[in-house]
């Protein structure tokens, strides 16, 4: 039998199929990563299951030994990747110079770990299901240095402001440790539909998804579901709206949006969770009225918080300004 071709290569260049083995070495930004995360990411339209069978059989190997699943990388490792094959999948877009421009004049914090952009609405924040680019897809390729960038968590295609990207895998285990124990702060600004009530500070409700179709999905409150809380506060009362801040609890996927609709009082421009308007004007609005306002997280081993704000987009704010005030 021929001997297998090695073919070495940088973690960006990592293809979804090879017929030659690969062997990368571990970068910076991927200090602490476990070994099947490291895999998952490089194999593209592999099997989860196939890429544990690789690593149990060791036909993947860190500096030519046999390692386990949890196996954490350090700087310099030499992960083995042998032949495999992943499903078909369609090629990622390119960004337009006009693109990455607006990206990086979006940037609201930056270190040398993270960095924290204002997601414009539209934008999905990763390919897949018919979109050939994703905002992290993007910004991977605006700069060569950015290249392994992590969503460290995610924001609804048509929600606008805050969104934390890790540079570096011990950051972005610590802030999904954080999330996981819920000491992040995230705040956001909501114009629904109707007089929300002063004394609805939160809504608790179990949520659980249900698949519409091929590629889409709604969610629902389902006392089977999952728990889920979000506290409300009201900015400011208009004609037929009130703008609310949001405060989730939990991160469950449309969680603010079902909560809202489950109150009785849905997101304007929110097609998905609402019902009939209650202003005529209001119901013509096609644009999602969600705004990730505020977000608090710290960094390892730091007692600071990094605390950062996106100003409503200018969707938002032109229809805050169009209604009439309350007092």
């Amino acid at each position: 039998m021929a001997q297998a071709k090695v073919n070495t290569v940088s973690i960006s260049n990592a293809v979804s199929n090879s017929e030659k083995v690969q062997l990368v070495k571990v970068q910076e930004a991927q200090i602490g990563q476990r070994l099947d995360n490291f895999l998952i990411r490089r194999l593209k339209g592999v099997p989860k299951s196939r890429i544990y069978s690789l690593i149990r059989r060791g036909e993947v190997r860190v500096n030519k030994k046999r390692c386990k699943v949890e196996r954490k990388l350090e700087v310099g490792d030499i992960v083995r990747i042998p032949p495999y094959t992943g499903a078909a999948r369609p090629e990622i877009g390119k960004p337009s110079p006009v693109l990455q421009e607006y990206l990086l004049n979006a940037i609201l914090y930056e270190d040398e770990d993270l960095l924290v952009i204002d997601k414009p609405a539209g934008f999905a924040v990763h390919g897949g299901s018919g979109i050939r680019l994703g905002l992290i897809e993007a910004l991977r390729q605006c700069k060569a240095e950015w290249a392994e960038l992590e969503l460290a968590h995610r924001l609804d295609r048509a929600t606008s402001g805050c969104l934390v990207i890790a540079k570096k895998a011990p950051f972005l285990k610590h802030i999904q440790q954080q999330l996981k124990e819920r000491t992040v702060k995230k705040k956001y600004l909501a114009l629904v539909h109707g007089t929300w009530p002063a004394s609805l500070i939160q809504v608790e409700a179990a949520l659980k998804k249900q698949a519409l179709g091929e590629n889409e999905r709604i969610v629902r409150v389902d006392e089977m579901g999952k728990p889920s809380l979000t506290r409300f506060s009201v900015k400011q009362r208009f004609e037929g709206a009130t703008l609310v801040e949001a405060m989730p609890e939990t991160g469950r996927t449309h969680q603010i949006r079902v909560h809202c609709q489950h109150a009785g009082h849905a997101i304007v421009g929110d097609p998905k969770y609402t019902g009939k308007a209650s202003s005529k004007d209001l119901s013509l609005v096609k644009n999602l009225c969600l705004h990730a306002w505020k977000i608090e997280f710290s960094k390892p081993n730091s007692p600071t918080m990094i605390k950062v704000q996106a100003e409503p987009d200018n969707h938002l704010q032109s229809m805050l300004s169009k209604l009439a005030k309350i007092q």
